[in-house]
């Protein structure tokens, strides 16, 4: 099993960060009038909470048991005023409960628009990044960032934030009116704030460490789990399901006791929460029940520090929550940030310069040298050309440079030194999105995406018809076995193809290529490898058809398979060392004949 996580950036910072709440400003600032409204209505549901237990308190001092004034009225009276007082309660929930529906309503809404907008830039700004970045990037990463991250910011925008700042209003208003009330009975019931503010804050460290260990740990989980699966094959064929077994169990071993440690403090904070409120509540027992008795305050001003003893203490026990809820919100945005700052590494020239119309497609390598870390050198001074139209084989041993090749013709990596021309223009100074218009590749494992078999030769290109899908596979030999399929061009393949062989994977990516029409072709390690006979043949002779009137390249293991192209560029250690035909490379007895030997010494 892997030795590093690569997920293990899970780590928590601040839950407040001025400068990251200054950029989610820009996301927010568009639905600032749904905010606004939000405000609005989450103001309104506090004082409706406030009011309840005035409510209750007159009803009690003025008609159950009244003082003053209200000693005066008829039993009648007082049964209309506690009827009126009890319409009046249920009146004031009821509106409650319809403000809260729509503060909550409106909060995700605008959480759900932010994310939307969010989580498009983030998919666009990857997609503009150059493949530098996802080799340092492995996959699972990047998804957590637009899915786990963004969700963790949904949660700050439709419960974290708002409801913590509902939960501040309900508290200040409930301290406010307890003032107002009784001076003395709020002071007494505000004696246990420091000591549990203290606890609190002792909770909170213990908590976010503990909170922080389990993300690092879940991780952890994640990544072993998806190695596992991606490698099963390989585990069953040499009987490693055991020993897999034991690495995933001893990882989710110490996920449980890092787990067991949290909630042993999440058990551990809401019976402290309540010895408090339970002490706040025995001190308004004991001297407002005195005072009461003396006449001091009046029964319903009793009744009403009572219940709003229990609200005060409502929000206190939802700090922990919201504390970890904000603090993790930080911690995502701080990570989103971090890959929209990226700046891709490839970028086009603030003044670009087109290619001719009609595109000829001759390539010339000047003295280029590229290394994809800095100081080791993939290729060395490399130059030659390809005349328009004609086919060039690049061939050597693992890792003298080949494939970079077609990777600096498509421009996903910038050279260090030289220059790269198409038809006379340097590639740095054609757009990138114009450059890749006219250049087209096979791979040795082409990608085939969850869809149908029109859809995988198309790929989103409203201008290439039904008509030209069909014309293109049956000009690459495709169109036999897709026709065979269930549905034909319509039979949905799934994820990278599972279902099709190697073989009619090539054949489609042979006829996606047919479709763009490109003015240059690359083919990349081999396209012909690890296939039968037979569609060896089919792929050869599309391969021929492929390379008619394009500049074409073709990086090669099976020399049987080049044969017939124009030239062969031998390569070694990122340098060329030999050029020209295949029977005169074999006259000249140097390393291509040495290739040749070693393929068919037999």
């Amino acid at each position: 099993m892997a030795a590093v996580f690569f997920q293990e950036d899970e780590m928590l910072g601040k839950a407040y960060d001025s400068r990251i709440v200054r950029r989610l400003w820009k996301y927010i600032k568009p639905y600032w009038r749904r905010l606004l409204l939000a405000m609005l209505f989450l103001f309104s549901t506090s004082v409706t909470d406030l009011l309840g237990p005035v409510i209750v308190a007159i009803a009690i001092d003025s008609y159950i048991t009244p003082t003053g004034a209200g000693t005066a009225l008829s039993l009648q009276a007082r049964e209309t005023g506690v009827f009126h007082s009890a319409a009046l309660y249920i009146g004031i929930l009821s509106l409650g409960f319809t403000l809260r529906y729509l503060q909550g309503y409106t909060t995700a809404v605008m959480g759900q628009l932010i994310m939307f907008d969010m989580r498009s830039e983030i998919f666009a700004h990857l997609q503009s990044l150059s493949l530098a970045f996802f080799d340092r990037n492995p996959v699972g990463r990047l998804m957590t960032r637009i899915t786990n991250d963004v969700d963790s910011l949904n949660q700050l925008f439709t419960s974290g934030a708002v409801e913590l700042l509902g939960d501040v209003t309900t508290l200040v208003g409930i301290m406010i009116v307890m003032l107002i009330y009784n001076l003395k009975l709020a002071l007494i019931t505000f004696i246990v704030i420091p000591p549990l503010l203290f606890v609190v804050s002792r909770f909170q460290g213990a908590m976010r460490d503990s909170f922080r260990a389990q993300r690092i740990r879940l991780a952890r989980i994640n990544a072993t789990i998806a190695e596992i699966i991606s490698g099963i094959q390989v585990l069953q064929l040499f009987n490693r399901e055991k020993q897999s077994f034991e690495v995933f169990r001893n990882i989710n071993n110490d996920f449980r006791v890092v787990s067991r440690r949290s909630l042993f403090y999440i058990a551990l904070f809401f019976p402290v929460i309540t010895i408090f409120s339970s002490a706040a509540t025995a001190l308004v027992i004991w001297v407002g029940g005195g005072d009461a008795l003396h006449g001091i305050i009046t029964f319903g001003a009793w009744v009403l520090f009572f219940q709003y003893i229990d609200r005060f203490f409502l929000p206190i026990r939802d700090l922990a929550d919201k504390y970890t809820t904000l603090q993790t919100a930080m911690a995502s945005s701080e990570r989103i940030f971090r890959i929209l700052d990226e700046p891709p590494a490839v970028q086009d020239t603030p003044e670009p310069l087109h290619l001719a119309e009609p595109v000829r497609g001759e390539i010339t390598f000047k003295n280029v040298w590229f290394a994809y870390n800095e100081g080791e050198w993939i290729l060395k001074d490399v130059s030659f050309t390809i005349p328009a139209g004609k086919s060039v084989a690049f061939v050597g041993a693992t890792g003298a440079g080949k494939t970079s090749l077609i990777s600096l013709i498509s421009r996903f990596y910038d050279i260090q030194k030289g220059e790269i021309l198409i038809d006379g223009v340097n590639i740095k100074d054609i757009p990138q999105r114009e450059l890749r218009q006219h250049v087209g590749a096979v791979l040795q494992d082409p990608f085939i995406f969850a869809g149908d078999i029109a859809f995988n030769i198309r790929l989103h290109e409203s201008r290439i018809t039904d008509e030209q899908i069909y014309q293109a596979a049956a000009y690459v030999n495709a169109a036999p076995f897709i026709e065979q399929l269930p549905g034909g061009y319509s039979h949905v393949v799934n994820e990278r193809g599972a279902g099709l062989s190697v073989g009619q994977k090539q054949l489609i990516a042979f006829a996606r290529a047919i479709a763009f029409n490109p003015e240059m072709l690359l083919v990349m390690d081999e396209a012909t490898s690890n296939v039968d006979t037979e569609t060896e043949y089919l792929i050869q002779d599309a391969l021929e058809k492929l390379m008619k009137g394009r500049t074409s390249i073709i990086i090669a293991h099976r020399l049987s398979t080049i044969r017939n192209v124009d030239h062969i560029i031998v390569l070694h250690k990122g340098q060329i060392v030999e050029q020209g035909a295949h029977e005169q490379l074999l006259n000249q007895r140097g390393v291509y004949y040495r290739l040749y030997e070693l393929q068919y010494s037999h």
